[in-house]
């Protein structure tokens, strides 16, 4: 078991990587959705490719985050049940979430979009609307980094949820750590 909770915490890296560096893309959106309010109101202005990036920024976040919220616990879940029940009983319901929930979705998302965008690879696919970012091609992109993202950290939980399953005293999430800043 504790080569399965090795490889787990090996799985872990990127999604701990991706974490720790991306947080600097938190300010730099609120700052270029604050500038496309501020041209807006303050001087009657706009700009699509400032527009543009507040949404490439937006969703680069929000998809290269995912399997960190994860790994620390971060996302929604509705913990009714979940909170009364004893770690393996987590663990249990963990494992089925990852099993019949996220990896099925992974396979499905990333096997609708593989032909989306190779297809905007082929053509270089260009801004939406004129004077827009010509890079779609770039953000379509991140949707197979999302999927390749999350399944590895459904890997890596998964296979402390087995851990714990088998009896194993680990922690599934990085929140149940003793110090969780350190990115053990």
């Amino acid at each position: 078991m504790d080569r399965i909770v090795a490889i787990s915490r090996f799985l872990d890296r990127p999604s701990r990587v991706i974490g720790a560096s991306l947080f600097w893309l938190v300010a730099a959106t609120v700052l270029l959705k604050f500038s496309t309010v501020a041209m807006r109101y303050l001087f009657s202005t706009t700009s699509i490719k400032l527009q543009d990036s507040v949404i490439y920024s937006h969703a680069t976040l929000f998809m290269l985050m995912a399997g960190y919220a994860w790994l620390r616990d971060d996302h929604v879940r509705v913990d009714m049940f979940y909170a009364r029940m004893s770690a393996r009983g987590r663990a249990v319901v963990d494992l089925a979430s990852v099993l019949f929930g996220v990896i099925p979705l992974c396979i499905i998302l990333g096997w609708f979009s593989w032909r989306y965008v190779s297809a905007a690879w082929q053509i270089f696919e260009g801004a939406l609307f004129f004077g827009g970012l010509p890079y779609t091609y770039l953000l379509k992109s991140v949707i197979l980094a999302f999927v390749a993202l999350l399944l590895v950290q459904a890997l890596a939980i998964a296979l402390r949820c087995i851990a714990v399953i088998g009896g194993h005293d680990v922690a599934v999430f990085d929140h149940q750590l003793p110090d969780s800043s350190e990115g053990k």
